[in-house]
């Protein structure tokens, strides 16, 4: 039977955001206490996972759309237009059609979980989303039976983004699951940091979180989301097959061909924080490995 990780939490669990803000009252706190109680064995054990503050988490993005600078996003993101919001949800399902995002959200049951959110450049953070299950929002469309992944698709506005000038990628940006990773509680849609909206350099209104992959198969400002029977493509596979798999799992054994993946840094720790151990699957090897069960993750990354 495959593991179903849950959620305890429930609304008298949150603390305020005043409190996450003090960096040792959200970790003192009884509210903070049942936050990292949910944290997977591996994440909780380590020193320092206490979230990353607003600050952080807002000005130090990769979101190449608005430019390939860390702070680019926070720059010009301003300019997406958010409201009206429509996905489109198609292949594979019983219900297609052009959803608003208003509609979305009446139907889901929106949550709040800390996860440890990493990118390949080895460095990380802690990240505490407002969301609901991918999971919930495919089984309200339905999911049919020959479906075995699920495909995503980034706005495409180049008068609202200055990136998409540049030929970094071949825009729009796409990215792809396994239906079984999608499926998985683990794998949510953000809709908000700290209890507040998504901010657009985040990837607002709704993007995906997958905790144990690396950063950049996390996709965001989500337009499209199609359910198939082929492996979809992904931008950065598509772009450098050698350096960035499909999976793009966590992995401390594997090195990126340019640089070592086995230890990190903590976003906010400052040019000399102490470099620590990266756990494999980003500290979810309980929760996930045995999606890849008999899979060579050397080869398959």
């Amino acid at each position: 039977m495959a593991y179903r990780w849950k959620n305890t939490l429930n609304a008298e669990d949150v603390t305020p955001y005043s409190a996450y803000l003090n960096r040792r009252q959200v970790m003192s706190g009884l509210a903070a206490g049942a936050i990292a109680g949910a944290l997977p064995a591996g994440v909780r054990a380590q020193d320092g996972l206490d979230p990353n503050t607003w600050e952080e988490i807002t000005s130090y993005n990769n979101y190449y759309e608005f430019g390939t600078g860390k702070d680019d996003p926070a720059r010009y993101a301003h300019r997406l237009t958010i409201d009206p919001w429509t996905v489109q949800i198609d292949g594979l399902v019983d219900k297609p059609g052009d959803y608003s995002f208003a509609d979305i959200m009446s139907q889901m049951t929106v949550e709040e979980r800390i996860y440890r959110f990493r990118c390949v450049e080895a460095w990380s953070m802690v990240i505490p989303w407002n969301g609901f299950e991918l999971a919930d929002l495919l089984d309200w469309v339905g999911v049919q039976p020959l479906a075995k992944y699920v495909a995503f698709q980034t706005a495409l506005r180049p008068d609202e983004m200055p990136g998409l000038s540049r030929p970094v990628l071949d825009w729009p940006y796409v990215e792809g699951l396994r239906l079984d990773e999608a499926m998985h509680p683990l794998t949510m849609m953000a809709t908000g940091i700290y209890g507040r909206d998504i901010p657009k350099q985040n990837g607002a209104p709704m993007r995906l979180v997958v905790p144990w992959k690396y950063g950049f198969k996390s996709i965001k400002s989500v337009v499209r989301i199609t359910l198939t029977d082929q492996e979809p493509p992904a931008s950065w596979n598509v772009a450098n097959p050698r350096e960035y798999g499909f999976y793009s799992n966590v992995n401390p054994n594997v090195d990126h061909p340019r640089w070592s993946q086995a230890t990190e840094r903590r976003i906010g720790g400052g040019l000399f924080a102490k470099r620590q151990p990266t756990l494999m699957f980003n500290g979810y090897e309980d929760e996930v490995a045995h999606l890849y069960e008999g899979m060579d993750l050397s080869e398959f990354i």
